[in-house]
């Protein structure tokens, strides 16, 4: 079947049938405008992507080494250039998703200016870099089907039949720049309704898989700052009860739910649950908390609360600001409670945030959880905020200490010096970074692999450099060699500028619409010509 084919038949019997008046319409044109804006709406893209990621789901469940990854873009643009690089270096974008990171949504995109990850940007940014992303995905595809309906029309225009043929092919079997998108709604921007509001907001947009977390909304942190406070497991379930209830409003039953636990890190509570039984999700919740026996009225003071465990009264510890305290060395046995009851209660994925990327940490932690969820696997946060050279280099270190090897020539404290760069240590601490992914898909149950904050570091960096060498002695050369030269000889396609930003699209239309009457851009004085 040809996709290119019916859709010109279709838009040619329907010409005929306008007695005439469609005469100015070409249907090869018509077809070629549909064929470039295969999605109309975002709930057709959630639709189609939520289906991908089933399916990805179902081939890691049988092979652990088809993991999936990510990057986080905080721009339509380079989400954009993200996915055609993906596919002009690796053929495919299968497994290849984009991930919106509040983090940045805050740092980047909200009125205010740059903002900590403590959920006070606007929630609508969330939806709206959403529908940026996807906006900026279909034009990838409207670009690269333009060049392959151009080469359509110059084989024709030979008469090369088999080059013709071919061209065809590639439009019928053309794969979309359009996959889906992890995306970061915090701790849900309120209580269950406001969260379920914003996720049909996001959902509308083009999201497929939401990502919430079980921090308190209010005083939200970034999961690797200090400072966090987790709701009892009830709020939690809530939430995520919300988001399935916003997905299947809207027709997404595919729709994915990641249940974010940062009880690793989380030592405090704001909210003591009613338990009703002994064993119960709040009695759980509250066993953990640290506290002290009360054996008499002098160990109450005004105001204090109490509560009973195991039949015991005890005396929850209250910090200053009414926060309720976990018991120290608690937060590995919290994570598992959590993803368990996340998973029996509606989530699809988890995401444990770390301190470390550690496979054996998190391997121990996946264990436990899969001895009463088998299913259970993760989506994980390779994050910036690690210093992996220092991490990898101290655990090679370590293991190289247990096994008895002389570690004299290496200061564990100082690893991240440049002078073990080329050192048999940092060696193999490269290979273990270059080899995580795969060993923590296959060890410790991690089915997506991401980076939060990649995208934000790497503008950083290249503008960094160009600025360091434009001020200075180089002058216009570095933007030369260090920019332009090397995106001509890499054959980025965003070296012509003009094109990626829609001017041949414009060109098209114009002709399309106008005829020869078209005023177009893309003639002769075009200095994007000189890029060939």
């Amino acid at each position: 079947m040809s996709a290119y084919r019916d859709t010109l038949d279709s838009f040619t019997q329907l010409c005929d049938t306008q007695a005439g008046k469609w005469d100015n319409i070409n249907p090869e044109h018509a077809a070629r405008m549909a064929l470039q804006n295969r999605f109309r709406t975002g709930l057709e893209i959630a639709r189609y992507t939520a289906g991908i990621m089933r399916r990805d789901m179902a081939a890691y469940d049988a092979d652990s080494s088809r993991y999936t990854q990510s990057l986080g873009c905080w721009h339509g643009f380079i989400g954009q250039q993200k996915m055609i690089a993906v596919k002009r270096h690796h053929g495919t974008t299968q497994g290849r998703y984009l991930y919106l990171s509040g983090w940045m949504v805050a740092a980047m995109r909200s009125e205010f200016g740059p903002l900590p990850d403590q959920s006070m940007h606007e929630k609508t940014s969330v939806p709206a870099l959403i529908e940026e992303l996807y906006t900026f995905l279909r034009q990838a595809d409207a670009r690269e089907l333009g060049e392959l309906f151009r080469e359509l029309d110059t084989a024709r225009a030979k008469g090369d039949e088999i080059k013709a043929r071919a061209v065809q092919d590639q439009i019928d079997g053309y794969q979309t720049h359009v996959v889906p998108i992890i995306a970061d709604i915090d701790a849900g921007f309120g209580n269950e309704e406001a969260t379920y509001l914003l996720a049909k907001r996001m959902i509308e947009a083009g999201a497929c898989c939401i990502q919430i977390e079980n921090q308190v909304s209010d005083v939200k942190q970034c999961g690797h700052q200090d400072g966090k406070v987790t709701v009892p497991h009830e709020d939690f379930i809530a939430k995520i009860n919300a988001v399935r209830y916003a997905f299947l409003e809207l027709g997404v039953e595919d729709g994915v739910i990641v249940a974010r636990t940062d009880s690793l890190g989380a030592g405090l509570t704001q909210k003591l649950p009613v338990s009703q039984e002994i064993g119960d999700m709040a009695w759980q919740y509250n066993s953990f908390l640290d506290t002290v026996p009360i054996s008499d009225s002098d160990d109450i003071a005004e105001g204090d609360t109490l509560i009973k465990l195991d039949g015991e009264l005890r005396k929850p510890l209250r910090l200053a600001n009414g926060l309720y305290r976990f018991r120290a060395g608690t937060g590995e046995d919290r994570v598992v409670l959590d993803c368990i009851t996340a998973l029996r209660n509606g989530a699809d994925l988890l995401w444990i945030e770390t301190e470390k990327p550690h496979v054996g940490q998190i391997a121990g932690m996946v264990k436990r959880i899969r001895e009463v969820m088998p299913e259970a696997k993760l989506v994980y946060n390779n994050s910036p905020s690690f210093n992996w050279t220092l991490n990898f280099r101290q655990q090679v270190f370590d293991a190289w200490q247990q096994e008895g090897r002389d570690v004299s020539a290496y200061d564990r404290e100082k690893l991240m010096d440049a002078r073990y760069d080329d050192s048999e240590l940092g060696a193999l601490a490269d290979a273990w970074t270059r080899d995580f992914q795969r060993d923590a898909s296959r060890e410790a149950g991690i089915f997506h692999h991401l980076i939060t904050l990649p995208t934000y570091h790497t503008a950083a960096l290249s503008t960094d450099e160009l600025a360091r060498g434009y001020f200075g002695e180089e002058g216009m050369l570095a933007y030369v060699a260090g920019v332009q030269r090397r995106e001509i000889r890499q054959e980025l396609p965003c070296v012509k500028h003009q094109a990626m930003a829609g001017s041949n699209l414009g060109d098209e239309h114009k002709e399309y619409f106008s005829s020869d009457r078209a005023l177009k851009a893309g003639g002769k004085d075009n200095t994007m010509n000189q890029f060939g």
